[in-house]
């Protein structure tokens, strides 16, 4: 394995959460292959005084992790990480993988398509994308240049759980997300569920 040229640029204290009220550290990165601005959320030190912290990759979505969207879950998602990590620590890594990794416009253009039927999955091939365009190596890299060697994943997605098969990040369990339905979203959450993702209705 190519030894990853992923290492910390810089680390800095803030509060994050609803009402900016938990303590977190952001933490950048240089050396990543697609230059893309990928960050992590420290919560209670838990990179350096956790040997196995709780771990939420979680992929950039504007529409819901800024404007909570009734199109999905990646907002209550978010939320729910950010409180669960302010209790007991963790680390959020935020890859800016929009849309599934087809970006801002593609998405709201696949929205598009959901409007007259398709789902999430079918919306981005009919745009000419495959159905999920996002890649975890930067993940894993994250986590090694942060010297963490041991996770729980908080995911209902076996897709990031397999990444870490051939990693040098042992995982040690899966922690699932709680079902976030509301109006507008429970097609998308259903075609998640066909997809694979384990989810506790």
């Amino acid at each position: 394995m190519i030894p990853s040229k992923v290492e910390v640029r810089a680390r800095v204290a803030l509060k994050v959460g609803k009402q900016s009220h938990v303590d977190a550290q952001i933490v950048s990165f240089t050396g990543f292959e697609s230059h893309e601005e990928h960050v992590a959320l420290i919560f209670k030190q838990a990179d350096s005084a956790q040997d196995c912290p709780l771990v939420r990759i979680h992929s950039e979505c504007l529409t819901g992790d800024v404007f909570h969207s009734s199109r999905c879950d990646c907002g209550e998602q978010l939320d729910e990480a950010i409180d669960a990590m302010a209790q007991s620590g963790g680390i959020i890594l935020y890859l800016r993988q929009e849309g599934r990794g087809i970006g801002l416009y593609n998405k709201i253009d696949a929205y598009v398509l959901q409007s007259q039927g398709l789902n999430t999955f079918e919306a981005n091939k009919k745009l000419g994308f495959e159905e999920d365009q996002r890649e975890f190596q930067c993940a894993i890299d994250m986590l090694s240049a942060l010297n963490v060697s041991k996770i729980d994943l908080m995911t209902n997605n076996p897709k990031k759980a397999a990444i870490f098969a051939n990693s040098p990040i042992t995982l040690n369990q899966i922690r699932q997300t709680h079902v976030h339905l509301k109006h507008d979203n429970e097609s998308y959450l259903k075609a998640k569920t066909d997809s694979g993702h384990k989810m506790n209705w």
